[in-house]
């Protein structure tokens, strides 16, 4: 059902199972037969748990039950005695433009090597496609070999949900994936290969850390969606529409892409209490 008709990801459905087969361990394979009362000493269970976890495996079984309701499997639903912790969403963490012009200046010291590198022109292939069109590390590293066209300055993708979207790609993220890609074997059938398969997102996370190393830039303040993150916010402060930014993210729920409209509003926050002229005086 999660993959069928709800069109769940992967990941998301990896994770609804993995919450699923625990709960039943604790409940002694009795998740089906569960009631109210044992749901209650399940969360409870949760408790030294981070809010965000909790609600994840609140809303697991939520569905879990609702499915077996709807479908006529048991004649309750108990799901309304597990807990609803009420996650608070943090500001996604980003870079300013000038740590991101540092990772692109260490990415051409690179390019610059003789003789050259291919892994720096694949570096700079991944890294133009993260901050240039916002792609998810999941998105990015299962790309198909020939996705990118020179001659087209978008892409069809098939994201979270299996939902499709327009990606828009700068010239400069096509010169980059053009140049890698007389690396790639014509046989193989993703644009950043590794192995029998692609390039997996722990490698890809790894790479990005190395680079914010290189670029003077704490390694664990970068990642796929740091990257990702950057992307969004420095489009708003450019002047994007916030309906344009939720299309290009691929968020169903514009509330998601609302939080970034909280980033810009601290930068602007920022800015009054550095550089108003009343910022120094004494009071």
């Amino acid at each position: 059902m999660m993959a069928a008709e709800a069109g769940a990801a992967a990941n998301t459905i990896a994770a609804y199972g993995s919450d699923l087969r625990l709960a039943s361990e604790f409940l002694s394979g009795r998740l089906g037969e569960a009631d109210e009362a044992d749901l209650e000493r399940l969360g409870t269970q949760w408790q030294p748990l981070a809010r965000a976890t909790a609600a994840r495996k609140s809303a697991a079984l939520r569905r879990f039950y609702a499915f077996l309701a709807d479908e006529q499997l048991r004649a309750d639903d108990p799901g309304a005695a597990l807990p609803r912790p009420a996650a608070a969403r943090p500001l996604p963490k980003i870079l300013s433009t000038l740590e991101v012009d540092r990772l692109f200046a260490a990415i051409a010291e690179r390019i610059a090597r003789v003789p050259p590198d291919p892994r720096d022109l694949r570096l700079s292939a991944l890294v133009e496609l993260l901050y240039g069109s916002g792609l998810r590390a999941s998105e990015l590293v299962g790309l198909p070999r020939n996705a990118v066209a020179p001659d087209r300055p978008y892409l069809i993708l098939k994201g979270k949900g299996g939902r499709e979207r327009l990606v828009p790609i700068s010239d400069r993220a096509r010169a980059a994936v053009a140049a890698w890609r007389t690396h790639v074997d014509a046989d193989r059938p993703w644009l950043f290969p590794s192995g029998k398969g692609h390039l997996s997102r722990v490698r890809l996370y790894q790479i990005l850390r190395g680079l914010a190393a290189e670029a003077g830039i704490a390694p664990e303040r970068v990642s796929p969606h740091v990257l990702r993150h950057a992307f969004a916010t420095h489009l708003l402060e450019g002047g994007a529409d916030l309906r344009a930014l939720q299309a290009m993210l691929g968020h169903a729920d514009i509330a998601t892409t609302e939080i970034y409209t909280h980033v810009d509003s601290r930068r602007l926050v920022e800015l009054v209490n550095t550089r108003h002229p009343l910022a120094d005086v004494p009071r």
